[in-house]
């Protein structure tokens, strides 16, 4: 009999789910998708087919305060009846943050979850939403085994200098460090390098996870060895919504002299800055691109310039590049954006095959190029999957 895994990724008013199909051997196959959004407003339940078709929909209009429990039993029961000859055996959870301790996804048990509830003061926009469905599924299907997978776990191979800030070391020993996240996704690369090109995984490369949320990541050998995101997933590159980095003396000034309140400070570096706030247009890259309006022009061209000095600060991070990824929805879809970051990389030796990257080939550098650069789709929900396929067959043995 095959295993259900089911892979949970959720935020403040939605919760993305992804069913999979395993036999233990062979990598898993998706069987179907969906998201439960509209979650305190008006929830709305809908599943797909990988190749989009829609296999169910169901709104409660009427209903806002519909529980978590109540929506995750609709949820798998639904998914139970789509099973056929399989059984639902595990689900895999993306939680943000697992702070310095884990390294590796773990089974999830009443010590854990308390344990990850004392790390919400280091992501309160993202922990408790993560931590919300996985008591709501402890109590809907009790005997499910649920699994953690952390966005900080595949970074904690950073050497001490990159996961350090410059504060007393009361602070540092109290948590406040670099994390940084993604891991996930550039977990699920490192392991698609080996697969693609072995002797590229084996030796310096940038991964550049280019989307709304956006980041880069160093990684030598297979390791990550550092990150543009550090004790929060607001630092490092400009996002859609998001600041980047930010010199801490603009937060001084925001509360001293303009007197906003934690709270206001907290809503205008999250949600009314990055691409949004520059341009005033949209904080959709596609949409920026496709504008003549000089502030979205500038948005750009803001964004490109910091993707391309983290990437030489990176670089030097590791001693030198043999290799350049893109990755997430700017990074797969956007020639425009790859071919710029490029054209600024040309003195680390980055030389680009134009038509390549036009088409979006897997490699779009030129083939003397002494830096390679290559286009591989992400795959998060993929590696939840594969990791809570491993903690389930540990389990079974």
């Amino acid at each position: 009999m095959r295993d259900g895994i089911l892979v949970i990724n959720a935020g403040s008013s939605s919760i993305k789910f992804s069913l999979y199909l395993s036999n233990g051997e062979e990598k898993p196959i998706l069987s179907c998708k969906g998201q439960v959004e509209g979650i305190n407003v008006a929830p709305h339940f809908i599943a797909k087919s990988p190749h989009g078709a829609v296999l169910n929909e169901q709104r409660w209009p009427d209903q806002p305060d519909l529980s978590h429990e109540a929506l995750f039993k609709y949820m798998i029961d639904w998914i139970e009846s789509q099973l056929g000859d399989a059984k639902l055996r595990a689900a895999g959870h993306r939680v943000v943050h697992g702070g310095s301790q884990y390294s590796y996804p773990l089974r999830i048990n009443d010590d854990l979850v308390v344990e990850l509830e004392a790390l919400v003061p280091l992501a309160p926009l993202h922990q408790p939403h993560n931590l919300a469905p996985i008591r709501a599924l402890a109590r809907v299907h009790p005997d499910l085994i649920q699994v953690a997978c952390f966005d900080t776990a595949f970074h904690r191979s950073n050497p001490w200098e990159a996961q350090s800030f410059a504060l007393p070391r009361k602070l540092t020993g109290e948590g406040v460090k670099r994390y940084g996240f993604h891991g996930l996704s550039y977990e699920y690369i490192a392991r698609q390098l080996r697969q693609i090109a072995p002797a590229v995984a084996r030796g310096k490369v940038v991964v550049c996870h280019l989307g709304s949320g956006a980041s880069m990541c160093a990684i030598n050998d297979g390791k990550s060895v550092a990150s543009t995101m550090g004790f929060t997933a607001l630092d490092g590159l400009p996002m859609g919504t998001r600041t980047g980095t930010l010199d801490a003396g603009v937060v001084l000034y925001l509360l001293q002299q303009k007197g906003m309140t934690p709270k206001e400070i907290e809503d205008l570096l999250y949600k009314k800055s990055g691409l949004i706030g520059v341009s005033g247009v949209s904080n959709d890259m596609r949409v920026l691109l496709e504008s003549s309006e000089p502030h979205a022009v500038e948005a750009v061209e803001l964004f490109v310039y910091r993707v391309s000095r983290e990437l030489g600060s990176l670089a030097a991070a590791m001693g030198g590049i043999d290799a350049l990824v893109f990755t997430a929805g700017i990074g797969e879809h956007s020639s425009e954006v790859r071919a710029r970051v490029c054209r600024y990389a040309e003195w680390l030796g980055v030389e680009m095959d134009h038509e390549a990257n036009e088409r979006d080939a897997m490699m779009i550098s030129g083939i003397d190029s002494p830096v390679s650069v290559w286009v591989i789709p992400t795959d998060e929900e993929m590696m939840i999957a594969k990791h809570t396929r491993e903690v389930l067959q540990s389990v079974k043995s």
